[in-house]
């Protein structure tokens, strides 16, 4: 039976019968082959996620993969029976950001799948068929259901603009961190430095391209040319900032809880630090994550640790807050 995941109002959910919906004018139907969980959906079932930011009752799920199943009017039919993956921002295509391809800027305000749109945790989803990024035939649809995380980590890596041989560095070791790493080793850097706070995730960031690895107890360089920020912790801004040269680039992509450490104001005018902060990916980045993933330069596979049916939604939430190093990436199998 086809079904749907639906959170009713925070710590309220529902496992019920899914019917597609017939795609409209513009539209594409895909058939869900996998769903991630991330932190977001954590504060989304938890009642977390900040006000405008979520619209209940709602169907979760912002990072999938699957195959184009149907198209409405005035969409091409070859992509019926085609691999994919799709944005998440519905944005209105005709402001002045839009038009300058920055969709995430959107000034008719906040819509994205999975929030305040039906999201990927059902058997099917229907969305604008323009949102759509077409993969390879011979793409794994379990690693591409990764490539929305990692679109974000595009959108950080083409503002910090690395170039061959620069020094470049990556705060953070989650799966926003080990994505870092991989776009970071693809431009040949230098050097190309990992920090975090867990030295089990040293082995798997030298797998992806690091050639060195720190705790923040351990002495840490100040002369970096571009340093990506993905923890989201309390500190992190402040050690990512620490790790530059004068005048180097910085990319903050993690959200951290109220409190924390802020840069400071001083020191980004004196050292003429470059500062660019990312929330979800626009077009550019996609293309590029797509690009990146179909050349065999971004391997998602080793960050899925966990799959389950749509049943075991809660456990999945749970395990994605569980803080068990051993717990990586998390997907559901409608």
């Amino acid at each position: 039976m086809s079904t749907a995941v639906v959170v009713e109002a925070p710590g309220v959910h529902r496992l019920e019968a899914h019917s597609p919906r017939e795609p409209g004018p513009g539209e594409a139907l895909v058939r869900v082959h996998a769903v991630g969980i991330c932190g977001s959906d954590r504060e989304v079932y938890q009642g977390n996620r900040p006000e405008g930011y979520v619209r209940y009752p709602l169907v979760p799920g912002h990072e999938w993969s699957g195959t184009v199943q149907a198209v409405g009017a005035g969409v091409s039919e070859t992509l019926v029976g085609r691999k994919t993956v799709g944005e998440g921002f519905r944005n209105c295509q005709v402001c002045d950001r839009c038009h300058a391809g920055e969709t995430t800027l959107c000034t008719a305000g906040y819509e994205e799948t999975g929030f305040t749109q039906p999201g990927a945790m059902a058997t099917t989803l229907t969305l604008p068929a323009r949102l759509l990024h077409l993969l390879p035939d011979d793409a794994d649809l379990t690693a591409a259901a990764l490539l929305e995380p990692a679109a974000c980590i595009a959108a950080a890596a083409l503002k910090g603009n690395a170039r061959p041989g620069e020094r470049v560095a990556v705060v953070g070791t989650g799966t926003l961190g080990m994505f870092a790493v991989q776009f970071l080793k693809a431009i040949s850097p230098s050097e190309l430095l990992v920090v975090g706070t867990r030295s089990d995730r040293e082995a798997l960031s030298r797998r992806f391209g690091a050639t060195d690895f720190r705790t923040k107890e351990q002495e840490l360089p100040d002369d970096f040319d571009v340093v990506i920020e993905t923890a989201g912790s309390a500190s992190a801004a402040h050690t990512a900032a620490s790790l530059l040269r004068r005048g180097g680039r910085l990319v903050l992509t993690g959200i951290p809880a109220p409190g924390a450490a802020g840069l400071d104001p001083t020191d980004l005018v004196v050292r003429q630090l470059e500062v660019h902060t990312v929330f979800g990916a626009p077009p550019d980045a996609w293309a590029h994550t797509v690009r990146v993933f179909g050349a065999g330069l971004l391997d998602p596979s080793p960050l899925v640790t966990h799959e389950l049916p749509l049943a075991e939604f809660p456990q999945a939430i749970e395990l994605v807050g569980s803080g068990d190093p051993k717990v990586g990436k998390v997907l559901l199998r409608p």
